[in-house]
């Protein structure tokens, strides 16, 4: 039963009002950073068998800000299909002005169906079916008692945890993850758990369980 972590990137100067996709050079700013100690330490007292990081630049800085608040540091990996949508002619437009685009509304209503424009586009569905292959394939790679970090992206967070879920990619605009935030799945061979969604808190404690358990839900919710 992994359980992983998943950790959305601290701020950058461009999160919020830019679309920043995959476009280079864009680390954290001061902000960010601050953010991505905080979360080090918040982490430094639990067992992580791995931290694997999107490539870019803003989640291996909040990466590696995990590894150095712990202890043994360790390595870092990288895995690319932890990285972000490819937004292709979106990337680096204002999302004011890309409210006005026609693609905008599918963005919000039926994400399922859209594709990003231009040669480097990414369908959203085929960002979420590489994300949830590369943890399925980290998951057997760690091993059934594992617990991780994966830092990627607010998009990659949301659809993995639509997936978590059994939700519809076209319900995955109802979920939120801020930057910097916590989101926890424990996945077990029945089906996935969401222990923590968008957790900016302090206590960690609960995250594994000391009893794993079969995988049944317990009936009334449990204690």
């Amino acid at each position: 039963m992994p359980t992983v972590l998943f950790l959305r990137h601290g701020l950058t100067a461009k999160t919020g009002p830019v679309l920043t996709g995959w476009t280079p050079g864009v680390p954290l700013d001061e902000r960010g950073a601050a953010q991505a100690r905080t979360v080090g330490a918040r982490l430094a007292g639990l067992r992580l068998d791995a931290v694997v990081t999107s490539p870019l630049e803003r989640c291996v800085q909040t990466a590696q800000a995990v590894l150095d608040a712990r202890r043994e540091p360790g390595g870092l990996h990288v895995e690319e299909r932890f990285g972000e949508v490819r937004y292709g002619d979106w990337t680096g437009r204002e999302l004011k002005e890309l409210a006005e685009e026609p693609l905008w509304k599918v963005v919000q209503a039926h994400p399922s169906a859209v594709v990003f424009p231009g040669p480097d586009g990414e369908p959203l569905a085929s960002a979420q079916l590489r994300a949830v292959r590369a943890v399925r394939e980290w998951n057997e790679r760690l091993g059934p008692d594992a617990v991780y970090a994966v830092c990627s992206h607010g998009d990659i967070i949301k659809a993995l945890v639509a997936d978590a879920l059994g939700l519809h990619l076209d319900q995955f605009q109802r979920i939120q993850v801020d930057p910097a935030s916590l989101t926890v799945v424990r996945y077990t061979e029945l089906r996935p758990f969401l222990v923590r969604l968008n957790d900016r808190g302090e206590d960690l404690s609960g995250l594994v369980p000391a009893n794993q358990g079969d995988g049944d839900a317990p009936v009334g919710g449990g204690a």
